[in-house]
């Protein structure tokens, strides 16, 4: 049997509110929580994106968005009254210029874009897809808390950089695998 202090559950959350890092309670459906529950969603779908590729150098870069995420579902978690902010890290320049220098990489190699691409190719680009699709609501919802609470520029500029990353992954893992790419042609 468990101690007691080593269990998972601590009830404090039946009625329905959660607390912020700094101890204030919010009620589960704050926007603070929306925001870091979609980064924490989306970090889950960056996991699936990690298990799915065989490139070693994209697995990496998916690792440290992870880690990038993780320290960004801390920030945004913390309560703007407490006085824990300087205890946690923080995102700079460097995790921005990462993303670009990744994007830079990959689209080197990959066909000029004329057209849309519709999500697909193989099961590792798909995933990207998805990743990105839920790194977008992750953006929104964070611009939401923006408006109402400043969030840091880094953030703002991470989520943004981070779903074109997504896309060009998306892209790059089907070259790799000579797969199809999905234009989407009008007619």
């Amino acid at each position: 049997m468990l101690e007691e202090n080593r269990k998972i559950y601590t009830k404090t959350g039946d009625k329905g509110e959660t607390s912020l890092i700094g101890g204030s309670r919010v009620p589960k459906f704050h926007i603070r929580i929306e925001a870091y529950g979609t980064l924490d969603e989306l970090n889950a779908q960056l996991g699936v994106v990690y298990d799915s590729i065989i490139d070693s150098t994209s697995q990496k870069s998916i690792q440290k968005i992870i880690e990038t995420i993780f320290k960004m579902e801390s920030i945004i978690a913390l309560d703007p009254k407490s006085k824990f902010e300087n205890n946690l890290p923080k995102l700079n320049q460097t995790d921005i210029d990462f993303l670009e220098i990744e994007i830079d990489r990959m689209n080197e190699v990959l066909p000029k874009l004329e057209n849309f691409i519709l999500p697909g190719g193989n099961i590792a680009a798909s995933f990207c897809h998805v990743a990105r699709c839920v790194c977008r609501r992750a953006e929104r919802n964070i611009l939401r808390l923006h408006y109402e609470e400043a969030v840091e520029d880094a953030i703002l500029k991470y989520m943004n950089r981070l779903s074109d990353y997504l896309f060009i992954l998306s892209r790059f893992i089907c070259f790799q695998h000579v797969c199809k790419e999905q234009k989407w042609i009008t007619k």
